[in-house]
């Protein structure tokens, strides 16, 4: 007969929180549920408040879209790797940019140097997003990109390619990310001031609303706003408190809420603690579907329903016993199932070290694809569902979110509370807080301040030489020779007096777009107008 279970001694005393710092209980039960109502906080999956799953059947019905968030180098080596990724299974394409095009500047500026290439896929011009996706057809295949200040001109673009291939816009369907709000916030990817940079991403979901019925104009991300540190808490409060802010800039231009909502879309990570990250998504969808109903008025069932995408936890992941990291990254996307995601990425063993490796990458894909054909947790929407410990940490994490939202609410709004440096102190106390909590032993990271180890295993590098910026700054010369620069300058002096006005800058973007304007020369056109952001110190 085998012995009773029992508790290790002294285990029920000791103290633990989820990384957020909740307190967690030695055990639950009903009791902990008592202002749970069946009917308001989880409904059936499919159902508002959509707590359980925004489809009936989820991923029985359909898997997640399964990314890699894939770019480096030249528009060429990129193509290259996405038809690797595609033939492997992937089954959507996402693009990350280089920090030039990030910021607005083509790969041949003098701030661009040493950059180009480095953090993603240089892109300077509709001749390189041709490249880009050179033999892969954009009506079959979903697309996401990351990229926020200039979004406006790379979206542009992609749209402009999308024609030269004879697509029709209303087929094609992916994400453009266009959050401004998080870069002030957390990634400081920015270039103008935050007004006319909101007006640029009401811009878009404009246009989008009109001309890209199928197509997200934008990707309210909360997985910035963690990877500068913040708890899972104010990760999900202040991402939904963006998107209120998105709707109503959306509404003071003139919109209709259920004209453009159904295409908002959303973008979370998913972190170490398991549990904390479903409440968090659960809580995200319960929220959303409350706010757009009954702050908004949103009667279009699909505006209710709040759609993410996740990606694995970046800043978890160590350069000490980097093996660990396909650990960690396989229990955060197991989570993002379980949590009810719609898109995800899994990272790769070596992006502590670098940008991933043709090996590296397709481990990270083998691991989603282990998870949606082998685990079996694909049978059933929401099945963990019910539990005492999760229901109670999504409760908690709604109430958590709400306090934030309404102390932003009280300041006048997100770009108020930016303004003031709310957000940013937020994320960077918590940060604080969690580093000392790790330097303390408090928080145990493997191979880190606990079982760390002199011996480590050499992995394989992907390098990127300055190749990448000879080639890009080359083909930006001859591009300059051979176009027609008059009409490029007609475009670009169109563009800045749309700006100049209350327009809606799209048409004169793809205008210039389409004249072969570079990234930067329309970019700096804007900047004439709008001028650049300096962001106040938090002292």
């Amino acid at each position: 007969m085998k012995a009773p279970l029992t508790t290790p001694p002294g285990s029920a005393k000791r103290t633990f929180t989820t990384i957020s710092g909740v307190p967690v209980e030695p055990c639950y039960g009903p009791e902990h549920l008592g202002n749970l109502d069946p009917a308001r906080d989880l409904g059936e999956p499919g159902r508002f408040p959509y707590t359980r799953g925004i489809h009936e059947s989820m991923y029985r019905g359909k898997l997640w879209t399964m990314r890699q968030f894939s770019g480096f180098a030249t528009p060429e080596e990129t193509n290259r790797r996405y038809h690797y990724l595609l033939e492997q299974g992937q089954t959507g394409l996402s693009v990350a940019f280089d920090l030039p095009t990030l910021m607005g500047y083509d790969a041949d500026h003098m701030l661009a140097e040493g950059e180009v290439g480095k953090c993603g896929v240089a892109i300077s011009s509709l001749e390189d997003m041709e490249t880009l996706f050179r033999g892969i057809p954009l009506g079959d295949v979903t697309v996401s990109m990351t990229i926020n200040s200039p979004a406006a001109v790379v979206w542009a673009m992609y749209l402009a390619v999308a024609e030269k291939q004879g697509v029709d816009w209303k087929q094609l369907s992916g994400t453009i990310q266009n959050d401004i709000l998080k870069e002030y916030i957390a990634q400081k990817e920015y270039i103008y001031p935050p007004r006319p940079s909101m007006r640029l991403v009401t811009d878009t979901i404009e246009f989008s609303a009109r001309h890209t019925p199928r197509f997200n104009p934008i990707s309210i991300s909360g997985y910035h706003i963690r990877e500068a540190g913040s708890t899972a808490v104010q990760e999900l409060a202040f991402t939904l408190r963006d998107g209120i802010e998105y709707v109503e800039w959306a509404l003071e231009r003139g919109l209709a809420v259920d004209e453009f909502s159904p295409r908002l879309s959303f973008f979370f990570n998913a972190h170490n603690d398991f549990f904390e990250e479903i409440a968090k998504y659960r809580a995200a969808r319960k929220i959303w579907a409350y706010t757009m109903r009954d702050r908004f008025g949103a009667k279009d069932e699909r505006s209710l329903k709040l759609r993410f995408h996740a990606q694995t936890a970046g800043c978890s992941l160590t350069w000490q016993q980097p093996y660990n990291n396909i650990v960690r990254t396989t229990i955060q996307a197991l989570a993002a199932v379980l949590g009810g995601c719609q898109s995800l990425h899994t990272n790769s063993l070596d992006e502590a070290y670098a940008l991933p490796g043709e090996h590296a990458v397709t481990i990270a894909l083998r691991t989603q694809q282990v998870i949606a054909y082998e685990s079996g947790v694909t049978a059933a929407p929401d099945p963990l569902g019910g539990s005492y410990f999760l229901e109670r940490l999504t409760l908690d994490s709604e109430v958590a979110a709400q306090d934030y939202i309404r102390r932003i609410d009280e300041m006048g709004g997100m770009i108020a509370a930016i303004e003031k440096n709310f957000p940013q102190r937020e994320i960077a106390n918590a940060s604080y807080q969690y580093q000392q909590a790790v330097e303390r032993g408090e928080k145990r990271i493997v191979g880190v301040n606990a079982f760390a180890s002199d011996r480590e295993e050499p992995i394989e590098i992907l390098q990127i030489d300055r190749g990448a910026q000879v080639h890009q700054a080359g083909k930006l010369a001859t591009l300059r020779q051979k176009r027609d620069n008059m009409r490029v300058r007609a475009c670009l002096d169109a563009l800045k007096r749309t700006a100049e006005g209350d327009g809606n800058t799209m048409p004169d973007i793809l205008d210039a777009v389409r004249a072969y304007a570079t990234l930067g020369e329309i970019c700096e056109a804007l900047r004439a107008v709008f001028g650049s952001y300096q962001e106040t110190s938090l002292v």
